[in-house]
């Protein structure tokens, strides 16, 4: 943290989150808690509920949780420490001035001389723009279709033809030559020293606070490369960042468009569309989907329509699918991209082509059929055969019959025919075929052989339903504190297999130890923690029938409790140091047999 734990613990106290929230969502009070219209999805009944017991927010819709410093950082785009720093001065903290090891320091100030170069930079070829020599590339925009208003919301310019009149100025400005090789702007040899992007109409890259990190850049005329994009800095991570995220992250879409370059986001957010943003560059990086996945569940590829796109689109699929994202694919035919289509039809032509976007196994479905000519019978039997190969993806049955279904309706193909087809390359194969999306995501390779796949399932499924009841006993823990008492001697921290559940429940266990058990203050601990913090917050949210006022209730606690402890001592026998250990596991195994739980 970049404050002590204590001080940050003052600014989150004072204050309140239902007051801090009502200043940006209309809440009203029903029971206990507030409710509102989410503030992060579109919605039309209120499901953003606002707790002042436990000062956490969770949507029921959406899923998102947190507390007044998490609802800030997602709200207003601030990073943890702008939070802190908004609500301290809101509420009259006073901060310690934070002090840095001589190192960090370092970091700290050429990171900040950087950005402030970059910002210098970006402003700096927006100004050219507007000038004479700027007229070449003020003419390609408003030839592409730009307006003022969208060029200078993406802070569009002009890098000069001469090779070292951004280097020239920075110098004016007293940098030196060392911090100048950092930036990636400028290329500095013993012969001179050069612009890294002339001649080009420039393209500030943003982090999602807005800050600039880089710069894309296309060449006026016919020089090569056509565009050029920032090297790796100590601000700039091609695989880290996507094109337009600042802005896609705070739409009220449930999805984010994903496409290939710089104009289609710009064209889709002048459309109107605020919700769309771009890889910097091929291949598709597995840290592009984790970081997409911090903001939605659902994408909607929007490649190119040609070979090139098609091949994009594949490689993504897989890759969005492996952290569970939902992904369509948009036809942008007959046009070739976004920007060519929403300039000829119209941006409601576009918006409609999102909502009839192709479900992406359809698509590689789709991909797999131009390859084969349905007219040879030969031909017609392989892409029968590797239909059904594809739909053994589909490790779980019902999920797989829903897909069959729709491939035999799609291709006019018989459900029987095709399900018995499909049955049979799984016994043949198994249900995950090695190379395909769910041996990928199962971790299985080589040959495939009877039930692995189920029992891969079955211990998903194990692993997902342990995790419940651990969220339901620390949601349980928080709402009704006298159960701590009626758990005591049975179920401790070090029960929760999963670690970032120990700590969490950790936390939780102290905090009654101390005579106060604070949702809010224990989340504080994860907001640095990169994606964690949205799970923990979960841990204290979880899904709760009612009370633990009935007989049914009361039975439900009882057995979470028992399957929390089985699944403890289950781990603990698979690692077991010693036979002393092993021989205490055995007995407590027996003793959970006979135990009973009671809340009367």
């Amino acid at each position: 943290m970049y404050y002590p734990e204590e001080v940050i613990e003052e600014v989150r106290t004072r204050n309140d989150i239902v007051d801090i929230i009502s200043g940006y969502v209309k809440l009203q009070k029903k029971g206990s808690n507030y409710f509102g219209l989410c503030p992060f999805h579109h919605e039309k009944s209120p499901s953003f509920s606002v707790s002042q017991s436990k000062q956490m927010y969770h949507c029921f819709g959406c899923g998102v949780s947190g507390n007044v410093f998490t609802f800030v950082m997602e709200y207003e785009n601030y990073t943890f420490r702008e939070a802190v720093e908004l609500l301290a001065d809101r509420s009259g903290v006073k901060l310690p001035k934070m002090e840095y090891s001589k190192e960090a320091k370092a970091q700290a100030d050429l990171r900040a001389a950087l950005l402030e170069i970059n910002k210098m930079a970006a402003n700096y070829f927006y100004y050219q723009l507007k000038q004479p020599q700027g007229q070449q590339g003020c003419q390609y925009l408003m030839g592409r279709g730009l307006t003022e208003q969208t060029i200078r919301r993406f802070g569009l310019g002009y890098s000069n033809k001469t090779s070292n009149d951004l280097y020239q100025f920075l110098r004016s400005k007293g940098y030196e030559d060392s911090i100048l090789k950092e930036t990636g702007l400028v290329t500095i040899e013993e012969r001179g020293a050069r612009d890294k992007f002339w001649n080009r109409v420039m393209f500030p890259i943003m982090d999602v606070n807005n800050r600039v990190i880089g710069f894309g850049g296309r060449v006026m005329g016919d020089g090569e490369p056509k565009y050029l994009n920032s090297p790796e800095t100590k601000l700039f991570d091609k695989s880290r960042n996507l094109y337009g995220l600042n802005y896609a992250r705070l739409s009220r879409e449930k999805f984010i468009l994903l496409c290939e370059g710089y104009m289609d986001v710009i064209a889709m957010h002048q459309a109107p569309g605020s919700n769309a943003g771009a890889s910097l560059g091929p291949p598709f990086p597995s840290q592009h989907a984790a970081l997409l996945k911090r903001y939605t569940d659902q994408v909607v590829l929007t490649y190119d329509s040609d070979g090139a796109g098609v091949k994009a689109a594949l490689r993504a699929i897989p890759i969005l699918k492996s952290v569970g994202m939902s992904v369509r694919v948009l036809n942008m035919r007959p046009y070739k991209d976004p920007d060519e289509f929403i300039k000829n039809l119209g941006p409601e032509a576009f918006r409609q082509r999102i909502a009839e976007a192709r479900n992406s196994f359809l698509f590689e479905i789709d991909t797999i059929r131009q390859q084969y000519s349905m007219e040879d019978p030969e031909q017609k039997t392989a892409f029968y055969n590797e239909t059904a190969r594809k739909l053994l993806e589909f490790p779980e049955a019902l999920e797989r019959d829903n897909y069959i279904q729709a491939v035999a309706r799609e291709y006019f193909i018989n459900y029987e025919d095709l399900k018995r087809l499909v049955n049979q390359m799984g016994s043949r194969y198994g249900t995950a075929l090695p190379g395909t999306q769910a041996a990928r995501e199962t971790g299985i390779s080589g040959e495939i052989y009877g039930e692995k796949p189920k029992t891969f399932q079955k211990k998903k499924d194990r692993e997902e339903g342990i995790r419940q009841s651990e969220r339901l006993l620390l949601t349980w823990l928080i709402e009704d504190p006298r159960l701590f008492d009626k758990i005591q001697g049975i179920i401790g921290p070090e029960d929760f297999v999963k670690p970032l559940y120990r700590r969490a429940a950790q936390m939780v266990f102290e905090g009654h130890e101390n005579g106060e058990v604070s949702p809010a203050a224990i989340l504080n601990h994860f907001i640095d923690d990169e994606g964690n913090y949205k799970e923990v917050a979960a841990l204290f949210n979880a899904s709760l029938n009612d009370s633990l006022s009935n007989e049914e209730q009361k039975k439900a606690f009882a057995d979470t409790v028992m399957k929390v402890k089985k699944s403890s001592l289950d781990y603990q026998s698979r690692t077991a140091s010693d036979l002393n250990e092993l021989q205490r596991i055995i007995r407590e195994q027996a003793e959970l047999a006979n135990m009973h739980i009671s809340l009367d």
